[in-house]
């Protein structure tokens, strides 16, 4: 099992105050973050039938909880887990009480959290907010300092899914060809267990949008295209699948990212398991079939660009301190503007041979753009020649470079 670093969680909770709402979907880590990371006196997890273990594993009421809860709270360091099982008259309560000792609660809907802390809510301004969902690019890099090169970046990309940290071995590409053989049909259970407890099944509609996503129709004019070829809706509209895309994007399953000088988005699944997954059903139905695993180990070569260049594009955003667009004429990797001025622009070679020719184009695309140019590739020895006005960040530059900002807060 590799422990993975939540540095990034970590300062946020220490910067919020004595009340903490730690929420998510599931499987992200938030129990096992809390019970092994945070301090605390007592645990209480709310089953869904309102009924309650305590730290002991012992089975408590309702009632029991709440008259525990009444002695300690002001003495103890509580933390609930599956909070929002919690009945409303709890709420009010924390409502009239105010914030009192410290308290860590931990909820599984993100969606039905946001509206248990907003407008109208009891809680409204009792917690700090702290959301749970993959792993930051800086943590996991730290996390898995120990490999090299491409083996560290690719192992990075798809262990921030912390649901795979859990029985990793190498090599990755072999680990993740058996999860997903392995996993085809539970999966689907993991991701409709997200609707669920959002009060929403997995719908045909919401599992078409992340197909179609997942299958490269990733503007909201191909995804209604898509649903309406599939009769997944009575109508070709944009706009009334626009909502869906909405939650989608609030419970933490797709990122919206905005077109360049174009009023429109593009969606991607935050997830590259997610992400494998539904691409693999889509385009050869893997979930009914049986598909050979050597099979499905060459659909994860052909995805890994793409999730590197996610990776990298989320990594320089967060290092820059920039909002990430897209570029499509030219077709730029990665784009970031500050104060919606283009600063800096990059390119994703994920190979060990990158030609002159394909320099040479990179530089004729790069010519179009006054702004900071970066080749990201795995080590600048595989280049054919060295580009002009571009930077090139190899792993070992790049981990140079997290090191410097970062180095103080992963030690």
């Amino acid at each position: 099992m590799v422990i993975l670093s939540r540095k990034a969680e970590m300062k946020r909770i220490e910067a919020g105050g004595p009340w903490i709402y730690i929420c998510g979907r599931r499987k992200t880590g938030k129990t096992f973050f809390v019970k092994n990371f945070l301090k605390w006196d007592e645990y209480f997890f709310v089953r869904k039938d309102s009924t309650i273990f305590d730290k002991d594993a012992k089975e408590i009421s309702y009632e029991t909880f709440f008259e525990l809860f009444k002695e300690m709270m002001g003495r103890k360091k509580i933390v609930i887990d599956e909070f929002h099982r919690l009945p409303e008259k709890f709420f009010d309560y924390l409502h009239f009480l105010g914030v009192k000792g410290n308290l860590i609660v931990i909820s599984s809907t993100l969606w039905f959290s946001k509206k248990l802390l907003g407008k109208g809510s009891p809680l409204l301004g009792l917690f700090s907010l702290v959301i749970f969902g993959l792993v930051d690019e800086k943590d996991i890099l730290f996390s898995l300092k120990n490999l090299k090169n491409k083996e560290l970046i690719e192992t990075s990309v798809y262990l921030r899914e912390p649901l795979l940290a859990k029985k990793f071995k190498p090599p990755l590409k072999k680990y993740l060809t058996d999860f997903l053989n392995e996993n085809r049909l539970s999966m689907r259970e993991i991701i409709g267990e997200i609707f669920e407890e959002e009060e929403r099944k997995l719908s045909e509609i919401y599992e078409g949008i992340m197909r179609a996503i997942a299958s490269g129709k990733n503007i909201s004019t191909e995804i209604s295209s898509y649903l309406f070829s599939k009769k997944l809706i009575s109508k070709d509209n944009p706009g009334y699948v626009q909502r869906y895309l909405d939650n989608l994007v609030k419970i933490g399953i797709l990122e919206k990212l905005e077109i360049w000088n174009k009023n429109k988005f593009r969606y991607f699944h935050i997830s590259p398991v997610f992400d494998l997954h539904f691409y693999l059903d889509e385009k050869y139905g893997y979930i009914e079939s049986d598909i050979p695993k050597n099979f499905i180990g060459k659909v994860i070569e052909i995805k890994i660009p793409f999730h590197v260049e996610q990776f990298f594009r989320n990594l320089l955003s967060k290092l820059f301190g920039m909002k990430k667009v897209i570029i499509e004429e030219p077709e730029i990797d990665i784009a970031l503007t500050d104060f919606k001025k283009l600063k800096v622009i990059a390119e994703v070679k994920w190979k060990n041979r990158v030609s002159k020719r394909e320099i040479d184009k990179i530089e004729r695309a790069f010519s179009n753009f006054d702004c900071r140019k970066i080749l990201i590739v795995p080590d600048k020895k595989g280049l054919e020649k060295k580009p002009k006005g571009i930077e090139v960040w190899d792993v070992k530059k790049i981990m140079e470079k997290l090191k410097e900002k970062y180095l103080k807060s992963h030690v």
